[in-house]
């Protein structure tokens, strides 16, 4: 019997409600948009909806303006995994601006992998409020 393929859709991306990353809920989109208003505090990315793929690897990836950390330097893009725990599942990926503000304006290309193939891919423009 041949294995059933997994199927990844972008469900909603844009502006969401804050989100508390110890919860299993997905915030809430309050937006739809690739251009976002953003301030402090501001969350926005992507959820996707996956089918048939318990147990593979989603890896992602955050490529973000040129930003420095505490000691100067320039942060590399974020990156992460997560395995698919169900056969139905959501998925959120984002971020949440952080002061100071000036530094985080600019384009953020938000990239999923399903094992090593790109199955997402948004790229946000933050401009100020």
């Amino acid at each position: 019997m041949a294995k059933r393929k997994a199927v990844v859709e972008i469900f909603s991306y844009g502006e969401y409600s804050k989100w508390d990353r110890e919860s299993k809920s997905i915030p809430r989109i309050l937006k739809f948009a690739t251009e976002i208003e953003a301030e402090i505090g501001t969350e926005f990315g992507y959820v996707l909806r996956i089918k048939n793929g318990k147990g593979k690897l989603l890896s992602f990836k955050i490529d973000h303006p040129p930003f420095t950390d505490d000691e100067g330097n320039v942060r590399p893009p974020f990156t992460g995994e997560q395995y698919i725990r169900t056969n139905d599942f959501e998925f959120y990926l984002g971020d949440c601006v952080w002061a100071p503000l000036e530094d985080k304006l600019g384009e953020w290309e938000i990239t999923t992998y399903l094992e090593t193939k790109i199955v997402a891919q948004k790229t946000f423009h933050l401009v100020r409020k």
